[in-house]
């Protein structure tokens, strides 16, 4: 093949760098930002006098809003691209920390923490970002890039807890979430970036030439078809049930470790470095996810994953708690934290094709919400209820072995062409 053919390659990689800095630093605004919300239990209750429950409630929440918001910001993405869905979701995600730091009553802090942040995370994250990511990159490259970017996007979480907490201590409640307002608009432009398209230039057998043979990638079967074929086909059915899990495990970690440590009479502030350590560990996590699920069969590598992560979570629970056991705990979580993301939506993309990648995610990260709902809140409930998390520590560690018996039997064989009979189709 002669170089002209070949000279369009160049700028493709170039392109798929920016987009996958543009999509850590997207992701590291939201997630980051997100995962502070449980240093703020805690003050909140004491300073505002907000009952525990109702806290909890309103970051419960914001995991069901952007679960039922996702597969819509998705779908708004496939169409739209993703400039103008990052923008508006940055824009809402920072209105909605703003109220809570104005909040004089918790049902405002609800709407704030639950609603606004729910809406807005949902267009600032994975089933928007990383999508764009899975379109730019080939099919071989797709999970090591999609791994990447959300290895990326944990230096949020290394950079704004800490933030949230020195400014926390220094200045309050209200200023803390006013600062991490503003670090979130700053991140609306970058969808610009995350829209950028490789065209090759020249003629149509040049374009050919430069262009993966893959129909896979680009049948143009309607969305409802893809989804209805979807909601029958028994991989994609596991493959949801199964992140339900990953969402049950990570919510209720993030939200009620601090306030578990607490009471364990942990040191203060190991809370907060704890969950530093996770963003800190994932970032590499999330690279070897992303880099493992280029070489090995995905859904084996989320299998091992969730068993490792079960067994990392009883073994703390059941052990006897000091620094170094928090430390170590910290490092194995943030070691299989978001390595999911990049192998679920990998899988997804695999299996289906990359046109309706933001949608088909965004329904099975739905199911991931319903879990990180039901793991912040029933946390608080329990707590509330029995003076102890242990319950749901258990609940954690079981969920684990769950997801694993869930994920070893999906079939990863790639569908060629959707395509369903009138019948079928209204059945589905």
């Amino acid at each position: 093949m002669s170089t002209a053919l070949r000279s369009p390659a160049h700028p493709l990689k170039t392109q798929l760098t920016l987009v996958i800095i543009a999509a850590a630093l997207v992701m590291s605004a939201a997630m980051g930002i997100r995962q502070t919300f449980g240093l703020f239990i805690g003050p909140f209750s004491f300073d505002r006098g907000v009952p525990v429950t109702l806290i909890a409630f309103a970051i419960a929440l914001h995991n069901l809003v952007w679960g039922f918001a996702q597969p819509f910001a998705g779908a708004a993405a496939d169409r739209h691209g993703a400039a103008p869905v990052v923008a508006f979701g940055a824009a809402v995600f920072a209105a909605g920390l703003a109220l809570a730091a104005a909040s004089s009553s918790g049902w405002t802090l609800v709407l704030g923490l639950g609603v606004l942040v729910g809406i807005g995370i949902s267009c600032t994250s994975f089933g928007v970002v990383l999508s764009a990511v899975g379109r730019v990159a080939s099919p071989e490259q797709r999970s090591l890039a999609m791994g990447i970017a959300s290895a990326g996007g944990s230096l949020g979480q290394v950079l704004m807890v800490p933030l949230a907490q020195a400014v926390r201590l220094s200045s309050g409640i209200s200023t803390s979430l006013f600062v991490l307002a503003f670090v979130m608009l700053l991140a609306a432009p970058l969808g610009i970036v995350l829209d950028r398209r490789h065209r090759p230039q020249g003629s149509d057998a040049q374009r050919a030439a430069t262009t993966p043979a893959t129909s896979h990638e680009t049948r143009p079967t309607s969305l409802r078809t893809t989804l209805a074929y979807a909601s029958r086909h028994r991989g994609y059915r596991l493959l949801t049930l199964g992140f339900f899990t990953c969402g049950f495990q990570l919510a209720f970690i993030a939200t009620h470790l601090p306030g578990y440590l607490f009471l364990c009479h942990m040191p203060i502030g190991l809370g907060a470095t704890a969950l530093a350590l996770i963003g800190l560990f994932n970032m590499a996590g999330s690279w070897a996810c992303g880099w493992l699920g280029g070489r090995f069969r995905q859904q084996y590598v989320l299998g091992w994953l969730y068993l490792i992560r079960g067994a990392a979570i009883a073994a703390f629970f059941l052990l006897p708690k000091s620094t170094v056991s928090v430390v170590l705990f910290a490092a194995v979580m943030g070691l299989t934290w978001l390595g999911t993301v990049p192998l679920t939506s990998g899988l997804v993309a695999k299996v289906f094709g990359t046109r309706h990648l933001g949608t088909l995610f965004g329904v099975v990260f739905l199911s991931h919400q319903l879990g990180s709902f039901l793991g912040a809140w029933l946390g608080g409930f329990v707590f509330d209820v029995t003076g102890s998390y242990s319950l749901v520590w258990g609940a954690t560690a079981l969920a684990g072995l769950f997801a694993a018996l869930l994920h070893f039997p999906i079939d990863d064989t790639v569908v060629e062409d959707v395509k369903l009979t009138t019948a079928e189709a209204a059945r589905a």
